[in-house]
């Protein structure tokens, strides 16, 4: 069915359309902030052509133009807003998004010139990608568990717990350099190990378990729980010398759709003015994530239904969270136009 279709024909190709099509624009919208209309355009516009051009196999020069235009792009308007940043680990985001974004050009080069590296290229792309979810995903999670502790309890939370993050980023940027080489995968594969024990003590210190009437916040403790499930998990693949493969689901369905799913529609809530812990839909769509990443896993065993169950849970999330999307953009204009209309004289 897929063959009339490159760009989901093969592992590879899909995997390129996932993470340097999908994950590349989750990554625009959210650290780019409003754009001028003309910007954005040009912007959506670049990633648009790319997109439909991969579906139909590059098919001409101006559209695989396209998709490097639109990568490089974004590494031209992101990579030089974090750094003049005061910390270091904050200034690491500018090299961390420049080498996605490089990644990006890479492996659209690399796909028809030298396609025995593209799997290189993309297991490079998740390890990066895992760290960049790993700092960010912990710099929307603290503040948000901390405003809901203090609100109802008048008492902080654990924060950012900037040690831990310092840990957790020396150790997945060196697991990331040292993958580069088959030799040292073991090596990579034991900080990768250790990351993933990091990023779940991270999480434990948050406190799951005091935000039971809060499923917003479970749900994206559920997604950065991925993440240290899927680190632990391509760590036992490296540690012993195979290749990570399907094990990358954990982060790229997993993490990316839990975390990602949640984090645009808090923001699109607080921006109508509503608020996260009443949206019903949070909860369920970390569940269907969760099951779309359980079904992808099981693959080996399960067969081709899982991997049927597994594309269906992911769009129906997805449908889902556009449909939620929606609503929260319309009742937030709402808000907007109620708030900007005078008061009716007496």
């Amino acid at each position: 069915m897929f063959g009339q279709l490159p760009a989901l024909a093969t592992p590879a190709a899909h995997g390129r359309e996932l993470l340097f099509g999908f994950a590349l624009a989750v990554m625009a919208g959210y650290l780019l902030g409003p754009l001028p209309p003309r910007r954005l355009a040009l912007l959506a516009g670049l990633w648009l052509v790319g997109r439909l051009g991969g579906l139909a196999g590059y098919p001409a020069w101006p559209v695989l133009l396209a998709d490097v235009a639109f990568a490089l792009l974004l590494a031209f308007l992101v990579v030089p807003r974090f750094l003049s940043a005061k910390k270091w680990r904050n200034r690491i985001l500018s090299p961390l998004l420049g080498l996605l974004c490089l990644l990006a050009v890479a492996s659209l080069v690399a796909r028809p010139a030298f396609p025995g590296l593209l799997s290189s290229l993309l297991h490079q792309g998740v390890l990066w990608l895992l760290l960049l979810m790993a700092f960010m995903g912990g710099r929307v999670i603290a503040p948000a568990v901390n405003g809901h502790l203090m609100a109802r309890d008048r008492a902080t939370g654990a924060g950012v717990q900037p040690r831990l993050e310092a840990i957790l980023t020396g150790l997945l940027g060196a697991a990331g350099l040292l993958a580069l080489w088959p030799m040292l995968w073991p090596l990579a594969g034991a900080l990768l190990a250790l990351a993933g024990v990091v990023i779940l003590v991270r999480l434990w210190r948050w406190k799951p378990w005091a935000l039971r009437e809060r499923p917003d916040l479970l749900g994206l403790l559920l997604g950065y729980a991925w993440l240290g499930g899927g680190a632990l998990l391509m760590a036992g693949d490296l540690l012993a010398g195979g290749s990570l493969e399907g094990r990358l689901h954990a982060i790229t369905v997993g993490a990316l759709g839990t975390l990602a799913s949640g984090i645009m529609l808090r923001q699109a809530i607080l921006r109508a003015k509503g608020r996260p812990g009443e949206e019903r839909w949070l909860p369920r769509l970390a569940g269907l994530f969760t099951l779309a990443a359980g079904l992808r896993l099981a693959l080996p065993v399960a067969g081709l239904p899982a991997l049927w169950g597994a594309a269906g849970a992911w769009s129906l999330a997805w449908l889902l969270v556009a449909w939620r999307l929606v609503h929260w953009r319309r009742r937030g204009l709402a808000t907007a136009a109620r708030a900007a209309t005078p008061p009716a004289a007496n």
